[in-house]
């Protein structure tokens, strides 16, 4: 009896260990709320901090605090819209605003005419 106690109890620590290393594998995503905008045209081929060109086209972002080359996907709290973004630039410079999306990725989302929108901001950093 003491044998089958022992065994069973051996059997769920390590089924529970199995458990707690595969879910230590995958990083869990930061999920932020905030508004964003989108940079104006006047900026295509300027330089942004990271040392490459902005252009509209590409689906890039500005962003504070991120590491660049931080995947980031943005949707759009009014449309369910999302789109993911690579930072690549520092900014924006006013508070109110967590993300400077390309003119690329604003459309997609849905708030190129709009100008700003309140969207929820999913990355992981690793």
């Amino acid at each position: 009896m003491r044998y089958l106690l022992l065994l069973s109890s051996l059997f769920l620590f390590l089924h529970s260990n199995a458990q707690n290393s595969d879910s230590n594998n995958e990083p869990d995503s930061i999920k932020k709320t905030g508004y964003a905008t989108y940079y104006h045209r006047k900026f295509e081929g300027r330089r942004t901090s990271s040392g490459v060109k902005y252009r509209g086209s590409k689906l890039t972002a500005a962003h504070r605090t991120l590491p660049f080359g931080t995947k980031v996907t943005v949707t759009n709290l009014v449309n369910g819209k999302s789109v993911t973004v690579k930072i690549n630039d520092r900014g924006p410079f006013v508070r109110k605003y967590a993300i400077d999306l390309s003119e690329s990725a604003a459309k997609k989302i849905g708030i190129f005419r709009l100008g700003t929108a309140k969207v929820q901001l999913s990355y992981i950093v690793e």
